[in-house]
């Protein structure tokens, strides 16, 4: 037969490694809010059990009591760092509720009422319960796909579940043998093995969605500009790929923006880098208020952003494009002492079946525009369309196929 003394202090002793784990976790990544009640869950984990295991040499039951209520606490401390890692609000209040009537449940059936039957129902819907109202978090897809530690976490948790209903269920009905924890036989050892290994595979599937939200803020992190925070000319690229591939199957349109600030250079020289930054940042909070939802804003060189415009005409991209000169001009004619002006020039092209599915040639039509734009003065925008002219009262220029705008 097992010893469920010694399991017991195994118990105790993985717990203390897992609250160690999560508390260098938390150290190390203290934007990780889930990990510190993941850690405060592991500690308390390992306090039930040392209380508990003192039952063992007291010979009473009082230790249970305590023991008891400290691991239904410890498993709302868990399911509330589930509900913190998925942005949601814990809940302090239903923590504290079911860990006081268990509390009282436990110990009505051992001052006023000796009944171990009761006791082990009450421990087990109490550390079931909380368990099964994260289970739907686990199993959603918040960005699309699925989360294998989330997965992982919530199958261990249904089979725990199951493991307190049988538990309960066998105790109250006498079905099978007795699990009580002061009478030490082969099933109790058992099942105090099969909780401290589904414990540690469901702190595993912890860990494995903390890796994964790490893992994919690194990969953001690698698509920003550290300098203005929108996306950088790696992630353009990306999001250009997939959307002439999308629009290569669906032959639907998107658009394109290239924007250089003017006389950026001149800036930097005659007021120092420190300006020319300022000015970036500026310039991209302004042009942030004249996109939509979906929009991507990329910066792509020193003062060179592109705007790609998902499902977007040519004309709704020369909307887009003239109110970004329009709010770049309102500032400009607002600034005064020692303010520095911006303007910008852009050149705006439409995805086409002739430009297919690589983003190249998509760049190098508004580039073309863009350079016209420049050309007749800047501050101003040029779109680059084969198609007949959008704006009847605008004709084309005969030698390119460039419309201009001021």
């Amino acid at each position: 037969m097992l010893n469920v003394p010694t399991l017991w202090t195994a118990f105790v002793i993985n717990f203390l490694a897992l609250g160690l784990i999560w508390a260098y976790i938390l150290h190390s990544y203290p934007s990780l809010g889930a990990a510190r009640y993941w850690t405060a869950s592991a500690l308390a984990l390992a306090a039930g059990a040392l209380i508990a295991t003192l039952t063992i040499f007291t010979q009473s039951v009082i230790p249970l009591l305590f023991g008891g209520t400290m691991v239904v606490f410890a498993t709302c401390l868990a399911v509330m760092g589930i509900r913190r890692f998925y942005g949601k609000p814990v809940l302090w209040r239903y923590t504290a509720a079911l860990t006081a009537l268990t509390f009282t449940g436990l110990s009505i059936f051992i001052f006023g009422y000796d009944s171990a039957t009761a006791r082990i129902v009450i421990f087990s819907v109490a550390q079931a319960l909380p368990l099964a109202f994260p289970l739907k978090l686990l199993l959603s897809k918040p960005d699309g796909r699925a989360n294998a530690g989330a997965r992982l976490a919530a199958g261990v948790g249904m089979i725990i579940i199951g493991l307190c209903a049988f538990r309960a269920l066998g105790k109250l009905f006498q079905i099978g043998t007795d699990f009580s924890f002061t009478h030490f036989n082969t099933p109790q050892s058992i099942a105090i093995l099969a909780q401290l290994f589904l414990s540690m595979v469901c702190n595993f599937g912890f860990l494995l969605m903390a890796v994964d939200r790490l893992r994919n803020e690194v990969a953001d992190l690698a698509m920003m500009d550290d300098l203005t925070g929108v996306g950088n000319r790696r992630q353009l690229l990306q999001r250009l790929s997939e959307e002439c591939a999308r629009s290569d199957r669906s032959n639907q349109p998107f658009a394109l923006l290239v924007v250089d600030l003017d006389n950026f250079k001149m800036i930097n020289d005659t007021h120092g880098h420190a300006a020319g930054d300022a000015c970036l940042q500026h310039f991209t909070l302004m042009a942030q208020t004249r996109l939509r939802a979906g929009d991507l804003l990329a910066r792509t060189g020193g003062d060179e952003f592109c705007i790609m415009l998902p499902a977007s005409t040519l004309r709704e991209g020369a909307m887009i494009a003239r109110r970004i000169v329009e709010v770049c001009r309102d500032d400009a004619a607002g600034c005064a002492g020692t303010e520095v002006p911006l303007s910008v020039s852009i050149g705006v092209a439409q995805w086409s079946r002739d430009i297919g599915v690589l983003p190249d040639r998509l760049i190098a039509a508004a580039d073309h525009a863009l350079y016209v734009a420049k050309k007749e003065g800047r501050n101003r925008y040029a779109v680059y369309d084969l198609s007949p002219s959008l704006a009847p009262e605008i004709e084309p220029a005969p030698t390119q196929p460039v419309r201009r705008h001021a």
